[in-house]
């Protein structure tokens, strides 16, 4: 076990025997690496988050708390209370390289956990979680917007999976409503002009050439007797035609960006279903529907909302909101624990009533979660790149994997907060140099790797058996040891706030440690040879699983 695991636990079982009255949820503080290595190794500020509800000053609570410690014997060469009641450790010179046997040992598995295990799980399974993300309307080609939220929604995925999870990827289709019927239309006359007729694309329809590229692979596929059909028929079979295109299309593109589904789910499946009637059946037994001015409305207020919201407005059509409730009720049939669901900014709003109408159903909130994606800028030589020629409304994800490569374009979506807009600078991320985020970590992987090369040894034939590891003792190499020793926690927090942005920070740290002792200290023909390739093997693989994690690769040469 790491640092991150063994201390803050006999921190927490020194503390709960100061006051029999105090649980693990009294229990709130922060426990890390120091930044200056005069206060030690790891610091934590438990006894001053502590000392209020004891009624205590801090630095008593921090000498109680010391007094109390039970640790491994020779875990820690000094504990120390310091200021007005950070405790501070030192770890023993053993313990702190032991981390290296760790990842030594459990290589590609190193850093993974358990903290998704048994809620809501089958035998031997974890909480099963439905992650639904990208769900773009099959209207068109996928645009910048949706690569940040495939990037996100594919790490949030694999960050649940490294911690016990039981995931599943899901991407939701709008194959209903106004904006299908648009589509079809615009379709429809986008044939008749290239059957070489008038026709106008209807009000708020689409407008882009990659109808136009539809339209004339219809027809030369069906022929020209196509754009003879009589309009009801025409613009019935360019529906099922533009679906199924635009759709096999965002497929193509996802695949090439290196993200999978388990699971692709309909609009449609629910009317086919009854799962709208069976959600409205279950809204009324629960007595929170009413009917006024001919439509049936949700009492959604009593649940949070701002205002109630219609379910069925008075022509009999429904309203967006129930096919998504519907929806959510069919993820929580289908035995899941957790939805959570990455949606684009434009969403924000739609969030309270979503969660309003579920509260209503009885779900608790903890069922649902919506991670919001901000808007994306692309940016080229200083200027706004605004549209592309296919679309002439937006930059295409595909446009910009292609120019930056899929590494770079998921790297860079991934170095900020989803719900931060963000700036993505095209340039930067075709460099080849250590300006570019991706470039230097994908650059200390290879330089690790390199090291081997050199010694004509092979990384996984480099083990921690029988090696003086207490050697590493430089600064860099005991900095190296400390973010080792951090990943395993790391991953685990990231996963529980759902913010793949920390990982990208963590890569980027320990990227620069590895250059900075890379260039500085020597390992092959140097006392500490087999310890620092232990040291490298290690940093390589933590690098490695760091990438991996993120759905970028880690290469051996750049």
């Amino acid at each position: 076990m790491t640092p991150h695991e063994v201390i803050p636990e006999a921190l927490v079982n020194a503390a709960l025997s100061l006051d029999a009255s105090l649980s693990r949820a009294d229990l709130v503080f922060t426990f890390g690496e120091t930044r200056d290595p005069a206060h030690g190794d790891y610091a934590t500020n438990l006894a001053l988050t502590l000392a209020p509800k004891l009624g205590k000053k801090p630095r008593a609570v921090a000498e109680a708390i010391v007094a109390r410690l039970e640790l491994p014997p020779g875990y820690v060469s000094k504990i120390e209370v310091a200021g007005p009641g950070f405790i501070n450790f030192v770890l023993a010179r053993e313990e702190r390289a032991a981390v290296l046997a760790r990842i030594v040992a459990e290589g590609s598995r190193y850093g993974r956990g358990d903290a998704g295990a048994g809620v809501g799980a089958g035998a031997g399974r974890g909480t099963k979680v439905n992650v639904e993300f990208v769900s773009a309307n099959p209207t068109g080609p996928l645009h910048v917007g949706h690569g940040r939220g495939a990037a996100l929604g594919d790490a949030i995925a694999t960050l649940l999976e490294w911690t016990g999870h039981a995931v599943t990827r899901e991407f939701y289709v709008n194959d209903g409503g106004a904006q299908i019927d648009k589509l079809a239309r615009s379709l429809w006359a986008r044939v008749q002009q290239c059957a070489g007729r008038a026709a106008e694309i209807p009000e708020g329809g689409y407008h882009g050439d990659y109808l136009k590229e539809l339209a004339a692979d219809i027809l030369a596929r069906e022929g020209r007797g196509f754009a003879d059909l009589p309009e009801p028929e025409g613009v019935s079979r360019c529906r099922a035609i533009a679906v199924r295109s635009q759709r096999a299309e965002q497929d193509a593109d996802l695949r090439e960006f290196g993200v999978r589904f388990d699971v692709v789910f309909s609009e449609s499946q629910l009317y086919r279903e009854g799962a709208i009637d069976q959600a409205l059946a279950e809204l009324a037994r629960h007595g929170v529907t009413f009917e006024r001015d001919g439509a049936l409305w949700l009492r959604s207020t009593a649940f949070g909302d701002d205002k109630d919201r219609v379910l069925r407005k008075s022509d009999g059509t429904y309203t967006y909101l129930l096919p998504d409730i519907a929806y959510h009720r069919h993820k929580r049939e289908r035995g899941f624990a957790r939805a959570i669901d990455v949606w684009g900014a434009d969403h924000h709003g739609y969030v309270p009533r979503v969660r309003a109408a579920l509260r209503a159903l009885g779900y608790g909130d903890d069922f649902f979660h919506v991670q919001i994606v901000q808007l994306v800028r692309v940016m080229r030589g200083g200027e706004e790149v605004r549209f592309s020629k296919r679309t002439g409304e937006f930059v295409t994800l595909r446009d910009l994997f292609q120019e930056t490569g899929v590494d770079a374009a998921r790297y860079f979506f991934l170095m900020r907060r989803g719900d931060a807009q963000f700036v993505f600078d095209v340039d930067l991320a075709k460099s080849q140099t250590e300006d570019n985020p991706v470039f230097y970590v994908q650059m200390a992987h290879a330089r690790m790797s390199g090291i081997f090369r050199v010694a004509a040894r092979e990384p996984e034939r480099v083990t921690a058996d029988g090696v003086d590891l207490g050697t590493l003792t430089t600064a860099e190499e005991v900095d190296l040891l400390k973010e080792l020793a951090a990943f395993p926690g790391l991953v685990a927090r990231a996963a529980e706030a759902l913010e793949p942005h920390r990982l990208t920070g963590y890569l980027d740290g320990l990227a620069r440690i590895a250059h900075a002792w890379y260039h500085k200290y020597r390992v092959l023909g140097e006392p500490e040879e087999t310890a620092r390739l232990v040291l490298a093997r290690a940093v390589r693989q933590v690098l490695a699983n760091g990438l991996t994690l993120l759905g970028i690769r880690a290469p051996d040469r750049m």
